[in-house]
């Protein structure tokens, strides 16, 4: 199994197979409007624009399961992202991580790359998966991890045959 088995929602309401970023790096994260972790936003696109020309993909997925940090419409959530911090990396349409209702993406995300102390719930908002080329879970990374430092971790993946 690889990530490319799944169909997600894109944040218009399109649906799509991960497929479509076949042989790309991608780093796929959970995201809020309104946590503490938001201004990663800003990390997030900086990443995109240094390595989107290499084959490198973000995709974020809102989501409303912490504390209500993201009770916006898919429609309010894209503007947000747009006018605030100037994203241009594919957004989804809002997911659940956890739980029963979670998308089946995540609960794949969370059966390859166990959290702190072998958990797999994802914790908080901004938590990230690290995914190679052939669409396997390479790593994940706490909400606190500053995107800016998974630099080197994206160039090596880019750079493998």
């Amino acid at each position: 199994m690889s990530v490319y088995e799944y169909r997600v929602n894109k944040i218009n309401g399109e649906e799509i197979s991960i497929r479509e970023f076949k042989d790309k790096v991608l780093l796929i994260v959970n995201t809020a409007s309104k946590c503490g972790f938001t201004p990663q936003y800003k990390q997030l696109q900086e990443l995109y624009e240094t390595f989107k020309d290499q084959g490198f993909e973000i995709l974020g997925f809102p989501c409303n399961q912490f504390m209500n940090q993201e009770p916006g419409t898919d429609e309010e959530i894209e503007s947000f992202c747009s006018v605030n911090y100037g994203v241009s990396f594919p957004m989804f349409a809002k997911v659940d991580v956890n739980g029963e209702n979670a998308h089946p993406l995540f609960k794949y995300l969370t059966n390859e790359a166990s959290g702190v102390l072998g958990t797999k719930a994802v914790k908080w908002n901004f938590t990230k998966f690290l995914i190679d080329k052939n669409g396997l879970v390479k790593e994940r990374f706490s909400p606190n991890t500053n995107p800016l430092e998974l630099e080197a971790d994206i160039e090596n993946l880019l750079n493998e045959a």
